[in-house]
């Protein structure tokens, strides 16, 4: 008696391609670098000079010194900390006020959702490194003013890509119903539209995140964003800018990372598996 053959398993796929494991292994350590990189290092290692200025990486300094002796390793962790704390806290503000906002004008009456998006359309018409630069030069630099005003420069963009998918969720039948059966303004708001605009709106955060990050930079490279004895990527930058000719990593490791966040968050980013689906399906 023959038995029949038992059918074959479907191969499980990883949540991630490749290039997006890879991309989320950087990501992960950048994070893990800013939250504990700065507890793990000697407290007094990035703030002694005396050493050698600008030495080549060697067994006692993996990626050399600065301008002062310094050791870049202990700098550049310590400058993961304000890149990547003040990037995250801008951007997750940003998302978050632009999000409740274009849900806001959806459900709204008409006349607020023209008031809102024509004074988000506002904000949008002025450069965003101008802006950051009015702003910069009127409250200072303060990292407590450099969140916000990063924030603020990205709330419209995260506005119109939220409105834009909220407006055509409100037009389905479901939410219909709900306004049917007597459901409120803010039951429609978080448990019809938000549950089905949040994968969408993450992607979006991680895109703001990379801009609010090259924002940060290039303020602190121009000397106007986080101010000494502190130190952001940027900021190394800037500091070490006399490296340069002799392509010295003092100025390479700060660029490095600021390069490697980025191109982490994209590669995270363009392999998520619902941006890659939609992509397999608009190739056939």
């Amino acid at each position: 008696m023959s038995s029949l053959p038992l059918p074959a398993r479907p191969a499980r796929r990883l949540p991630l391609a490749w290039p997006g494991i890879a991309g989320a292994l950087v990501l992960l350590f950048w994070l893990a670098a800013a939250a504990v990189g700065p507890m793990l290092l000697n407290a007094n290692g990035g703030d002694l000079g005396g050493g050698d200025v600008f030495a080549p990486a060697s067994a006692r300094h993996w990626l050399g010194t600065d301008y002062l002796g310094r050791d870049m390793l202990a700098r550049v962790i310590e400058g993961a900390r304000y890149t990547v704390g003040i990037a995250l806290a801008a951007t997750l503000l940003a998302s978050s006020i632009g999000t409740v906002l274009a849900l806001l004008a959806t459900v709204s009456a008409p006349w607020l959702d023209a008031v809102l998006s024509r004074g988000m359309d506002t904000l949008t018409s002025i450069p965003s490194k101008m802006l950051a630069l009015i702003m910069v030069a009127a409250v200072g630099s303060s990292l407590g003013m450099l969140v916000p005003t990063a924030a603020l420069i990205y709330i419209p963009g995260t506005f119109r890509i939220a409105r834009s998918l909220a407006v055509n969720i409100h037009a389905m039948d479901y939410v219909t119903v709900a306004r049917t059966r007597g459901e409120g303004r803010l039951y429609v708001m978080l448990y019809e539209i938000l549950p089905n605009i949040v994968g969408p709106m993450l992607a979006d955060l991680g895109l703001r995140f990379v801009y609010v990050v090259l924002l940060l930079a290039s303020l602190s490279f121009l000397g106007l964003g986080v101010q000494p004895p502190d130190a952001d990527w940027g900021s190394l930058v800037r500091e070490n800018i006399g490296a340069l000719p002799d392509a010295g990593a003092a100025v390479l490791a700060p660029a490095l990372a600021i390069a490697s966040l980025t191109i982490a968050v994209n590669l995270v980013i363009d392999n998520l598996p619902g941006r890659a689906a939609r992509g397999a399906k608009g190739g056939r």
